[in-house]
């Protein structure tokens, strides 16, 4: 026999976890990249390559967070395809985390930082 108070919590669970829609992480580029980290919440930029081991150890990690922290942005740019922008950051090392406000840097975290790093930069942010 099921508590009906335990029925009820449950159906509300499920319903809230199917009705959020999955954040999106943002691709950027040269020509996309102003307007995506012009934002009112932050925005957690992850540069990357297609052959950098440790960029892909940290996407999965980086998908979490996204998940995790509906306040912020999440956003990648391919440093092969993106170098202009890489440039103007001085992003010399891969995979680094940029975190920008309101369009202005204000945090960096470089390497393979593990979700504690990103959960550091997230929850620091996080409004």
């Amino acid at each position: 026999m099921v508590d009906e108070e335990i029925e009820k919590i449950m159906k509300k669970k499920l319903a809230d976890m199917t009705s959020h829609k999955e954040q999106e992480i943002l691709e950027l580029n040269d020509a996309s990249f102003d307007n995506g980290i012009a934002s009112d919440v932050p925005v957690i930029v992850d540069f990357w390559a297609t052959w950098c081991g440790p960029c892909q150890f940290m996407l999965p990690i980086f998908t979490r967070m996204a998940k995790k922290y509906k306040g912020i942005k999440f956003a990648r740019v391919n440093v092969d395809e993106a170098q202009g922008i890489s440039q103007r950051y001085q992003v010399y090392a891969i995979p680094t985390f940029l975190v920008f406000k309101g369009g202005k840097l204000v945090d960096k975290a470089v390497g393979a930082v593990g979700e504690p790093g990103l959960h550091m930069l997230a929850q620091k942010y996080s409004q």
